[in-house]
């Protein structure tokens, strides 16, 4: 579903990973400052929306993802993962319970396989998930001017340390947006938002991940990953590395060289000297930072070694260390938010 808001004057349809929605409104330079120094509004109405009812969905939840949830209190958010029997991670989920129900959203094209799940680990259990894509649309409003009484128009918010996501009605996108810009928000587009999300250290599922990935991996411990809860699929993975190991790979942000006129695709390999390393998820050009990406790379890899990616050289900044896992306290290292 293309959003309304790509009627916006100046508006460019973002691509991949980001269909249906504005890639920026004609400065995607200001449209960051925006996010980053004031105020912003992005539109990410791409993204699929699950609402769950029924009396037994936080200790349901809590019982097969990673986050405790159990006793997730009314207008908390948090993020959790469902993990393959393996350990892999299969899908990233942020919620938020309203009292009566909890709001889920996922990645563009996940509610369907989501849905699947959750109605295979139904059983008897009072719960009723539900795809409510086509009714609703998650909307984020970021910044530092963001006052709290700035999201009251969106009957559902959860707030994060990257801004604020919105659920709104998909019929009144256009209602919200305007009541946000009258307060001098700053309509703002993915490449804005997508940067500063970089430069924050924040992965993105589908994007920066495989189908090999683990939570050690992309820093997801104790962001989405609790590790005094009870058993859920793939815990003894999530154990045994943080017990015992290491992850195999670890996330990485790459200072690419500016002189460049290009940025790497999507899944572009990665190489230290010529041995090929790891794989690029995202990338963009922020304001202050220029060319950067997230990428997924041996933990092996010294993290001094300059790498190269489509020809680009690139110097590493460790967001997940190589001695992650093995009982290591990790503190991720997101210095920057919108």
């Amino acid at each position: 579903m293309d959003s309304p808001l790509l009627a916006v004057p100046g508006a460019v349809a973002a691509e991949f990973p980001d269909v249906g929605v504005a890639a920026h409104y004609g400065d995607p330079f200001a449209e960051q400052r925006a996010l980053a120094e004031a105020a912003g509004v992005v539109d990410r109405s791409n993204r699929d929306v699950l609402r769950i009812a029924g009396q037994d969905r936080l200790s349901w939840l809590n019982n097969i993802s990673t986050q405790k949830l159990d006793d997730l209190e009314a207008g908390a958010a948090r993020e959790t993962l469902i993990l393959s029997p393996h350990g892999h991670v299969e899908h990233h989920l942020s919620l938020v319970d309203d009292g009566s129900a909890t709001w889920v959203h996922a990645e563009p094209g996940e509610a369907a396989a989501i849905l699947e799940f959750l109605e295979s680990m139904r059983f008897m259990l009072r719960v009723e998930p539900e795809d409510v894509s086509a009714g609703y649309a998650v909307l984020t409003a970021a910044g530092p001017g963001v006052k709290p009484d700035a999201t009251d128009a969106a009957p559902v918010s959860m707030n994060f340390d990257f801004g604020t996501d919105l659920i709104v009605p998909r019929d009144q996108i256009d209602q919200v947006v305007t009541s946000l810009r009258a307060r001098d928000f700053a309509l703002a587009g993915m490449l804005a938002h997508e940067a500063l999300r970089i430069a924050a250290h924040r992965p993105r599922f589908g994007t920066d991940t495989d189908h090999r990935t683990i939570p050690h991996e992309m820093g997801w411990i104790e962001a989405a990953v609790h590790l005094g809860k009870g058993c859920y699929r793939g815990q003894e993975t999530v154990a045994r590395v943080h017990n015992l190991g290491h992850p195999p790979r670890r996330l990485v942000m790459l200072h690419l060289d500016g002189s460049e006129n290009r940025l790497p695709e999507h899944a572009e390999k990665v190489r230290a000297g010529e041995a090929e390393v790891g794989f690029v998820g995202s990338s963009a050009r922020h304001y202050e930072l220029g060319p950067i990406a997230l990428a997924l790379v041996k933990r092996t890899v010294p993290v001094t070694d300059t790498l190269t990616t489509a020809g680009i050289s690139a110097a590493q900044e460790v967001i997940v260390p190589p001695d992650a896992g093995g009982r290591v306290k990790i503190t991720m290292g997101r210095r920057r938010t919108l």
